[in-house]
């Protein structure tokens, strides 16, 4: 499962390229690092049509996965479409595109251990986006320090891993969309249509672009210019 990855453009870069004509996100500073539940970008349907905004990375978690505990961290990734549980939000209002520079899978033992192996589309990391789902205004405790809290959340779609990403993690990739005719379509078209982008990338399309680093390394900032991500 994909639990890291980097999202080091602007987010005039971010507007420009999927036509956003809403910014909420403030100052948005470079992300060499986004961990479960951290809040980070997404693209999604506002009233005024296409907009920038933050979220907590990670969905609610299934009713039956939360017997017997007191907090909810979330679900980052979707894998099985057919649960009902997502079922409710796959409704072009509540799917999103989540862009992203890199991301970073568990060492399968290739570089020596288990730190995280960073893949990106090329060495010079461009912009690109993951397909995902988004729901609005979730309340739940998330950490028990926090308390009850009110939350846009949203996480991404994975599948079956491509022979780039397999040869260090091999049970599954996040689903990645690369031109505008699959983020339209994953915008706006019946989920018949675009439930079929649950697919990996063709094998050659990644690149392995760092390794060992909790935070892409070529990417990373100045601690000072990280800004809260919380």
């Amino acid at each position: 499962m994909c639990n890291l990855y980097s999202m080091t453009k602007s987010q005039q870069a971010i507007r420009d390229l999927v036509r956003a004509m809403r910014d909420v996100t403030g100052n948005l500073p470079p992300l060499p690092g986004i961990f479960p539940d951290y809040r980070a970008p997404i693209v999604r349907l506002g009233p005024e049509g296409r907009e920038l905004a933050m979220a907590r990375w990670g969905l609610p978690t299934p009713s039956e996965h939360l017997v017997g505990k007191k907090t909810d961290p979330g679900v980052t990734n979707v894998r099985n479409l057919g649960s009902p549980h997502w079922r409710r939000w796959f409704g072009p209002e509540n799917r999103c595109l989540v862009p992203f520079t890199s991301f970073a899978e568990p060492d399968n033992g290739t570089y020596g251990g288990k730190a995280p192996v960073w893949f990106a589309l090329s060495e010079d990391r461009p912009l690109a986006f993951f397909a995902g789902l988004w729901v609005p205004l979730w309340r739940s405790v998330r950490k028990v320090r926090e308390g009850e809290t009110t939350n846009d959340l949203f996480a991404f779609l994975t599948c079956r891993a491509n022979a780039d990403v397999g040869a260090i993690h091999d049970k599954a990739m996040p689903v990645i969309l690369t031109d505008p005719e699959e983020w339209n379509a994953w915008m706006s078209a019946p989920w018949s249509e675009v439930r079929e982008l649950q697919r990996p990338l063709p094998d050659g399309s990644l690149r392995i672009v760092a390794h060992g680093e909790k935070m892409d390394p070529q990417e990373e900032q100045p601690k000072q210019e990280q800004g809260s991500l919380l």
